[in-house]
């Protein structure tokens, strides 16, 4: 499967060195493997449930000062909800930080992340993946197949609230309104057998048992276990 590339250019409007920028060639930055599955059995089951499967690969590399990252976006509305979409990611090699930010911007916390980590995000935040690490981040997630990611929100602000870079965390002077940045680690395996996870044990699997992975799906059903994990 030939995945989708995100180039350099694509996140132009959310750099935060851009005098490095000004006089950056094009190049990849990361890969997306979207909609994957093991077996027929296994897709027939995803498209059943309303699920998708991605695989996305971040080589270690620096913007100017800024660590490499993704673009950023937030989630649209689950039906018949006020909240939106949550995601579920693991870290299959390498080490990530999570920059998640609730769209008031009360709170903007970054989860540190290692092999065998799983992270939810919570319904209403949207969110960036960074590698500052000098190995390749490989993680997959799990969401809900039947939406599009919004990326005008941060394309419009010049990217997250706030930075990465080889000096550590920098404000983004677009966001006069957020808050600290508040760090922590993934979650353990106290809060993550509430969603019936476990760190090193890979969550593919988990939607082939009904039921596992309805929080996905029906966030509002779901709130209070999500409150608990960041």
């Amino acid at each position: 499967m030939e995945p989708d590339i995100r180039m350099l250019y694509d996140l132009k409007d959310v750099i935060f060195d851009q005098a490095w920028l000004a006089g950056a060639e094009n190049f990849e930055l990361y890969y997306m493997y979207r909609d994957l599955y093991l077996s027929r059995a296994d897709k027939e089951k995803l498209l059943e449930l309303g699920l998708r499967y991605d695989v996305t690969i971040i080589p270690p590399r620096m913007l100017g000062i800024e660590y490499v990252k993704t673009a950023g976006h937030y989630h649209p509305l689950a039906p018949r909800s006020e909240v939106t979409y949550p995601e579920l990611y693991e870290v299959l090699g390498g080490e990530a930080l999570y920059l998640l930010q609730n769209q008031n911007l009360s709170d903007i916390v970054v989860v540190h992340a290692r092999t065998g980590d799983k992270v939810v995000v919570p319904p209403d935040y949207g969110h960036i993946t960074i590698n500052c690490s000098n190995r390749t981040l490989k993680m997959s997630n799990f969401v809900a197949r039947n939406f599009s990611s919004q990326y005008q929100p941060f394309r419009e602000r010049r990217g997250g609230a706030y930075y990465c870079t080889r000096e550590g965390f920098v404000k983004n002077p677009h966001y006069p309104e957020a808050v600290e940045l508040r760090r922590i680690a993934a979650p353990d395996n106290s809060k993550l057998s509430k969603l019936g996870l476990m760190k090193g044990k890979e969550m593919y699997p988990q939607f082939r048992e009904t039921g596992k992975l309805d929080y996905l799906l029906k966030p509002q059903e779901h709130l209070d276990i999500f409150r608990e994990l960041i």
